[in-house]
């Protein structure tokens, strides 16, 4: 899945550590701003809305494609002809993501190239940063980074127009990939309980990097920053900037139980 660039602040209902299941960001404010009411042709009159989005769209099409690259590397790694075939099918599932996000920019008149560029070295810096030593590495990387993506991309979508909220919705769907990785993980920690120590360590690297990737990115791009902190999609203010962080924290706790881990 898509790796997205968040700012560094502070990871939906969490299923018990023994769930295969990844659990989503937790109590989400359920409230509609005025753009979050409005469709796209209406809300895209405002041109920093508009450029909010096409940063937004452009960030996801990129992590999908650097996913479905991701995926397919792991393939390499997997031990069994099951698993090779069951991560073929993960990647797949990405591509045709990053398909619906390139055709959604070329259909509101931004050339789909132009929009990913601005991500791409981020996102490429921190996967060199971070290339997993094995296997078991590549499933927590992927479990950990994908799952952050999608709770943050899940929080912004509530204050988006109906139409883009929609697609961004429909993109963060489960490739299985999280309940792959859970299953996996957890077999190796039963086998041997030694792995555990090292793929905490390493998951706590992951969401260190992260984070100060995501605030390098943000910086860099306004109307992105804008959206996060108000003045495009309103009633987002620096305060519940926080919590939508808290919760982003606190779902990435539960999933690292989910893998048997400390967080």
């Amino acid at each position: 899945m898509r790796f997205m660039t968040t700012p560094e602040h502070s990871e939906t209902s969490a299923e018990a550590p023994d769930s295969a299941e990844a659990p989503d960001v937790a109590d989400a404010p359920e409230e509609r701003t005025a753009v979050a009411a409005q469709g796209w042709d209406r809300a895209s009159a405002d041109p920093q809305y508009r450029a909010a989005v096409a940063d937004l769209l452009g960030a996801l099409a990129y992590g999908e494609l650097a996913a479905f690259e991701r995926l397919a590397e792991d393939a390499k790694l997997a031990p069994t002809l099951a698993d090779k075939a069951a991560l073929a099918k993960m990647a797949s599932a990405e591509f045709h993501h990053f398909e619906q996000l390139r055709d959604r920019l070329a259909a509101i008149g931004v050339e789909p190239t132009e929009a990913m560029e601005p991500f791409v070295a981020a996102l490429d810096g921190f996967h060199r940063q971070t290339a997993p030593s094995d296997w078991l590495e590549g499933l927590v990387k992927a479990y950990v980074g994908d799952s952050i993506a999608s709770d943050f991309y899940r929080e912004v979508a509530a204050r988006l127009d109906t139409d883009t909220r929609s697609l961004v919705l429909a993109v963060l769907d489960d490739t299985g990939h999280a309940s792959f990785a859970v299953e996996k993980v957890r077999a190796a920690i039963d086998a041997e309980p030694r792995v555990g120590g090292r793929l905490a360590l390493w998951a706590r690297r992951l969401m260190g990097e992260a984070l100060s990737q995501s605030q390098r990115v943000v910086a860099d791009r306004d109307a992105l920053s804008t959206m996060l902190v108000g003045g495009v999609a309103d009633g987002f203010d620096l305060a519940e900037v926080g919590r939508m962080f808290s919760r982003i924290t606190e779902a990435h706790t539960k999933r690292m139980a989910a893998l048997g881990l400390a967080a």
